[in-house]
């Protein structure tokens, strides 16, 4: 990804705003359904247990958890000190190195598969696709997903289309835009795109961190955040009377093998 001047400040201090929210993060943002990992597997042609797996911009581990309980090998590679010290205090033994997919501080041929959770769009795919490469064995993989949300429920259509108007953004096109091209406009690498729904019920105080522990919000004013978030418990409480939220997600799969040598 490239970008330069006042959009480049924009996304670096986008990209740093998670290490003060570190906790909240870990606590409300939502995780990933096995059926995922099914995906990966099923696409890889090889369990997960047993696998050497770099997870690049770990954060505070939430896609590590769910590859260790897998029975994957499992280095973390994190640039955010806030985010590191949170990923330590609850995955303590699992090794996290500070660095980043532009520069992986990893040694080559060492990886079986390389993951990307909700964190590939930080890095700039004209270093982080030779930098995947270097790392992969032969014949490993990468990954790449997202959690998206399923905009085709009306209640979460509502509230994209509202938090659209807030930032002046098209967020479904957005969505959209997860493919191929974007992930790596240089074609080296031939990905594979799943889907995957799955759903999860929260309190609205859990829902409401949640949309305030990411980064556009992050990066405004306190006060203008918390105008919103208010405004969006109305909607919110309107749609579901009692309190709990059934957030419906549609996980965004890319996986490209590397080739074996010739």
């Amino acid at each position: 990804m490239t970008t330069s001047g006042a959009d480049q400040v924009t996304h670096t201090a986008r990209a740093h705003s998670f290490n003060a929210v570190a906790a909240q993060y870990a606590d409300h943002r939502p995780t990933y359904p096995p059926a995922l990992f099914d995906a990966i597997e099923d696409l890889t042609g090889r369990p997960l247990a047993g696998s050497r797996v770099a997870d690049v911009g770990a954060g505070t581990g939430m896609a590590t958890a769910r590859l260790l309980e897998r029975g994957a090998h499992v280095v973390a590679v994190e640039p955010g000190e806030g985010m590191a010290g949170e990923f330590r205090r609850r995955l303590p033994g699992t090794p996290v190195v500070r660095g980043d997919g532009d520069a992986l501080p990893l040694a080559a041929g060492s990886a079986d598969l390389i993951t990307y959770a909700q964190s590939w769009h930080w890095t700039d795919p004209a270093r982080s696709v030779p930098e995947a490469l270097r790392v992969l064995r032969p014949g490993g993989a990468l990954a790449l997903w997202w959690n998206t949300s399923a905009d085709d429920v009306p209640w979460i259509a509502e509230a994209s289309a509202r938090a659209g108007r807030h930032f002046g953004r098209d967020f479904s096109r957005e969505k959209n835009d997860i493919d191929a091209a974007t992930a790596d406009p240089s074609g080296r690498l031939d990905f594979t795109r799943r889907t995957v729904r799955w759903s999860r019920r929260v309190p609205v105080d859990a829902h409401l961190a949640n949309i305030g522990s990411h980064s556009l919000f992050l990066v405004q004013s306190p006060d203008r955040t918390a105008a919103f978030l208010a405004e969006e418990r109305r909607h919110v409480l309107g749609a579901f009377p009692d309190g709990i939220v059934e957030e419906t997600y549609d996980v965004v799969l890319l996986l490209a093998s590397k080739r074996p040598a010739a």
